[in-house]
């Protein structure tokens, strides 16, 4: 019997005991399974640009994590352990034993919190401008010390275009712009600060040699926010893992060479 393809596809799904994520998926559900994982304040829709360029015989899932775009905002877990708790329960809705986990940014720290909480669940990462530890990154400190701890909502859209347009070097689409700036705007300020105090606090460097499944590393040479040293540490430190680098191209990888990202992928 030959699978159907499926086209991409808006759906949800209740979480026992925990939150209601939001997701896109498309292609074969018996192909391989990728789940995609965005950076802080984004969405499934930080995605949105790749998907088309992805085969058929790739089972993708974008999803959206709890306290972002359409997904629930609980209270709390907001750290990576809890993203990664998250994701395993998703897979168990899905009936997903192991999957390859693609993140970017925070969702590359995600990637690699889930890779080391449940490396039996994995198939492999993709990481796309992540680190190891945001501490010490003197222009994420100064973000946090300058506007995010002491962030109200509503949340000023003058910032949130300002925060995104850092992560380019080159131009989008205006009407994807608008999109990323729509979605960053559903996070309330508790979830922006929850969020950036716990990547500032996480530090994976000491674990990853630990990640000893196939791992892919890419990374924009004018990204902005994950620098060249952060990808230095990953490579050297996670086995087998070449650095796949993008000329003029920045933090947003994605966004500004999806075809580029699908390929890699």
């Amino acid at each position: 019997m030959t699978p159907v393809i499926t086209s991409l596809a808006i759906k949800s799904v209740e979480l026992p005991g925990r939150t209601k994520l939001a997701y896109a998926e498309q292609g074969d559900p018996l192909g391989i399974p990728v789940l995609l994982l965005h950076g802080a304040t984004d969405s499934w829709r930080s995605f949105e640009r790749v998907l088309p360029h992805l085969p058929d015989s790739i089972r993708a899932i974008a999803v959206t994590q709890r306290g972002h775009g359409d997904s629930s905002r609980p209270e709390g877990g907001y750290r990576t352990s809890d993203f990664a708790a998250d994701l395993v329960a998703l897979m168990d809705e899905l009936d997903l034993e192991t999957a390859v986990i693609a993140g970017h940014c925070m969702g590359g720290s995600v990637a690699q919190r889930f890779a080391l909480d449940y490396p039996e669940r994995t198939q492999g990462l993709v990481l796309a401008g992540t680190f190891p530890t945001m501490r010490g990154n003197r222009d994420v400190q100064e973000l946090w010390n300058s506007y995010v701890s002491t962030m109200t909502d509503p949340v000023d859209r003058s910032f949130v275009v300002r925060f995104q347009e850092g992560t380019l070097a080159q131009s989008v689409p205006e009407s994807f712009f608008e999109t990323v700036i729509h979605e960053s705007l559903k996070v309330p300020a508790r979830v922006w600060k929850a969020v950036f105090a716990g990547l500032l606090e996480d530090d994976f460097s000491s674990e990853l040699t630990k990640l000893t499944l196939p791992t892919l590393i890419v990374w924009g040479d004018r990204d902005a926010i994950c620098l060249r040293r952060d990808q230095a540490v990953l490579a050297r430190n996670i086995p087998t893992s070449p650095l796949v680098v993008y000329s003029e191209t920045g933090h947003a990888l994605h966004w500004e060479e999806p075809e580029h990202f699908a390929d890699d992928l």
